[in-house]
């Protein structure tokens, strides 16, 4: 028998989530969310710092392996990605950033080359953002306290969080209370998604209320092989669960949410990408998209590696005795390190031009800090690490596929830092940071900065370090991007509808036009509730006051 549905969403993280929720609640509409990853129900995935037990080998992660990278030795870096309902909201370290209106205005200018269009400036993103906030703090113009995600100050501030945000003051940075107010610069303390240790995620914060609900059916470990297009309108999915493969159907639009890496992989096995590409794998092109896979922008981040000279931070907060306390603190008086993600202020700057918009963002953690692939190369001892992130690089990379098999891995290659302006900023922040290590409060409790060491400094021992520490922010995005009618790499128009196809449209970081500067979690959230206002005609005045179908 035939199964069919209003609506499809493919892949259940950030965007996903907003958009199966608000279809139902807001449309009326019977949604099937198909999502190829775990429940996200763990106690390790609703405290904040159980990130920290999950990155480095978890089945709540996918481990993309990156195609070595020249530039870089040839080093193979991971690029972990949520394998769970929430996506990376159900994994991630939770800090809650939307850019700068500078992002949203671009990505307006790039758009206005479409017939069909519609406004992508800050004015027109706002009112998404105020929807999707319930700020425990802010209530204003620019936040939104009666929204399903929780945004929470830090439930805890270590010491060293609050020596690192006085010692960037005494450095001539200005002390900011809000990352996401009038402007960026500045050091602080971020918000987070979460609210009284437990994790604010897109599941939690949209699918779980409509559990009950039966105009929305949740499959779990459903792996998409491909959307069905007939006479040029996509019409069904096919996946495949334990029990085999199966093809639904579709009344209205499909929406593909899988992620940057993900979504153009599915977009290809469904014959709708380069063609080159198609051919070279047996597979059919239904529609030629030559920036399918293309354009892929990631966050690099750099680690700056300190050794205290004192029990400070969160060395071995989580294992034996310690994490025993922590646990009936949390327990019993609801406070302790149990309520921080790991880490709580950072910083935006500008290390080149002090005045100019930051061109690096900053995270202190107060432990030693590596990604899996080099976690034995300094000793495990009390520390700090002082990430590094270029917010707006140049550098581009890909996503093509690996074979015909939808079992395959995409090839990923990121090309972090390939791009000399990228190296030189990074460079700069560093060495912004490093000082920042040996001076004020914080360098009274620092021995040693092992990482990038001296004594030599120079420019290219600079570069050699980050060529060898470099690796995600765990932001890749636009892999199937809007862009102009005109433009023959843009994958979407600006109604998020992907070219040639109807019925068809892509809510996820694989959409934008460019990388936002900061954390990508809230404007998934954002394109995700903008893609609904698409999808049911909330976006067009007259359509708004006809009201939708109940």
């Amino acid at each position: 028998m035939r199964e069919e549905f209003d609506h499809i969403v493919i892949g259940g993280g950030a965007s996903g989530c907003v958009v199966a929720a608000r279809l139902v609640t807001d449309g009326g509409r019977r949604v099937l969310l198909l999502e190829a990853g775990h429940s996200h129900h763990h106690p390790l995935l609703d405290m904040p710092p159980g990130i920290f037990k999950l990155i480095n080998g978890s089945k709540y992660m996918t481990y993309h392996h990156t195609e070595p990278q020249a530039h870089l030795n040839g080093r193979v870096h991971d690029i972990p990605q949520g394998n769970v309902l929430g996506g990376g909201t159900s994994v991630n370290a939770q800090v809650y950033m939307r850019g700068r209106p500078s992002d949203y205005d671009e990505w307006d200018d790039i758009l206005r080359g479409n017939n069909d269009g519609a406004p992508w400036g800050w004015s027109s993103v706002l009112k998404h953002f105020r929807r999707i906030e319930g700020n425990n703090r802010l209530s204003n113009d620019l936040h939104g306290a009666d929204g399903p995600l929780l945004v929470s100050d830090p439930g805890h501030v270590d010491d060293v969080s609050k020596w690192f945000v006085q010692s960037v003051q005494q450095m001539g940075e200005p002390y900011t209370s809000d990352f996401n107010g009038p402007g960026q610069r500045g050091v602080g303390f971020y918000q987070f998604m979460n609210r009284k240790g437990k994790r604010s995620s897109a599941a939690y914060a949209y699918v779980e209320p409509l559990k009950a609900d039966t105009r929305l059916t949740v499959r779990l470990r459903a792996a998409v092989q491909r959307i069905n297009v007939e006479n040029g309108k996509a019409v069904s999915v096919t996946y495949r669960d334990n029990t085999g493969e199966h093809t639904v159907y579709s009344k209205g639009d499909i929406v593909l949410s899988a992620g940057a890496l993900v979504t153009p992989k599915i977009l290809m096995l469904s014959g709708l990408g380069p063609s080159e590409q198609l051919r070279k794998h047996g597979l059919e092109t239904i529609v030629d998209l030559p920036g399918v896979g293309q354009n892929l922008i990631d966050h690099p981040e750099v680690p700056v590696i300190s050794v205290a000279n004192g029990p400070y931070g969160y060395y071995r907060q989580g294992v034996g005795w310690r994490m025993l306390r922590n646990g009936l603190n949390f327990k019993l008086f609801g406070n302790g390190p149990i309520l921080s993600s790991g880490f709580e202020a950072g910083a935006f700057i500008n290390p080149i031009d002090r005045d100019a918009p930051p061109s690096i963002q900053a995270f202190c953690v107060p432990i030693v800090y590596l990604d899996r692939d080099l976690l034995k190369v300094f000793d495990d001892t009390y520390g700090v690490t002082i990430t590094t992130v270029v917010v707006k690089p140049k550098s581009r990379g890909f996503v093509e596929l690996r074979s015909a098999d939808p079992a395959a891995m995409p090839v990923v290659s990121p090309h972090l830092l390939k791009h000399p302006d990228d190296m030189k900023t990074m460079i700069a922040g560093q060495r912004f940071f490093r000082e920042v290590l040996q001076s004020g409060p914080l360098g009274k409790r620092i021995e040693k900065v092992i990482a990038p060491a001296g004594p030599d400094l120079s420019d290219e021992a600079m570069a050699e370090h980050c060529r060898r520490f470099v690796k995600t922010n765990y932001h890749p995005a636009s892999t199937a991007r809007m862009g102009a009618d005109g433009d023959p790499m843009a994958v979407l128009d600006a109604r998020l509808r992907v070219r040639g196809v109807d019925n068809l449209r892509v809510s996820d970081l694989s959409a934008v036009p460019n990388i936002n500067a900061g954390n990508t979690t809230a404007p998934a959230m954002m394109l995700g509730d903008r893609c609904v206002d698409f999808i049911l005609g909330l976006d067009r005045p007259e359509t708004a006051k006809m009201g939708v179908r109940a």
